[in-house]
């Protein structure tokens, strides 16, 4: 199965174009948030959301957690797809199921230690896929993505092996490091964010050779089988 690819912090129409002609599965729009890299304001992700072509995927990353304010935030911005980068209240999860059945709905989990594979039964009646990632909400100003760091991929692969959805893996990815976490996560998908950016933009090179290690590792892994 090939591996999908989402690109985050998609912060212009001209990543936007860079990002799907290196052949990005999905593009991710940062909504307000407490920290991280990426931020856009919402009328900006919304015109970058009207040129994303099928069959690509607009993702909108929102730190709402009442099901009312995240099915809104969606609406004024107009993806397909909602990421809740908060562990979100189970109630405001079923409830949010239940006013926006039609939004594809991607549930972050943040993996701190094994405490993460106990949400995957919380969480698993209301939402279509989950994310790994490596924030911090319990700070004092939460982290709640982007931070580049590499968390336990043990913990991660097993969450992917108990999981009735989808599972994309985030945190610390570069060209250098993603062959090995697919090869022990086993994700549906990756996200990316800092690992292909320099500056804080979109860094053509890093993104080639991130898309390329991708694929490459696609194919050994299927040359691998018996």
């Amino acid at each position: 199965m090939r591996t999908r690819i989402k690109i985050c912090c998609i912060s212009s129409a001209e990543e936007a174009r860079l990002a799907v002609a290196a052949g990005a599965d999905a593009l991710g729009l940062v909504g307000a948030m407490p920290s991280g890299p990426g931020v856009v304001n919402d009328e900006t992700s919304a015109a970058i959301a009207r040129h994303i072509p099928p069959p690509l995927a607009g993702f909108l990353l929102t730190s709402e957690t009442r099901a009312d304010d995240i099915a809104r935030h969606a609406e004024r911005v107009g993806t397909p797809v909602v990421q809740i980068v908060s562990h979100l209240d189970p109630a405001e999860s079923a409830r949010l199921a239940k006013i926006a059945p039609a939004l594809q709905r991607v549930q972050v989990i943040h993996v701190e230690d094994e405490t993460a594979l106990g949400l995957i039964d919380l969480y698993a009646d209301h939402v279509h896929a989950f994310l790994l990632d490596s924030g911090r909400p319990n700070l004092a100003i939460p982290e709640l993505g982007g931070t580049g760091r590499v968390h336990d991929w043990r913990i991660s692969a097993e969450f992917v092996r108990n999981s009735p959805h989808p599972v994309f893996l985030a945190g610390g990815l570069n060209a250098g490091n993603v062959a090995n976490a697919l090869a022990e996560v086993k994700p549906f998908g990756v996200d990316i964010c800092s690992g292909v950016r320099t500056n804080g933009a979109l860094d053509a090179r890093k993104l080639s050779d991130f898309i390329d290690a991708v694929r490459d590792a696609d194919v050994a892994r299927v040359r691998s089988r018996p």
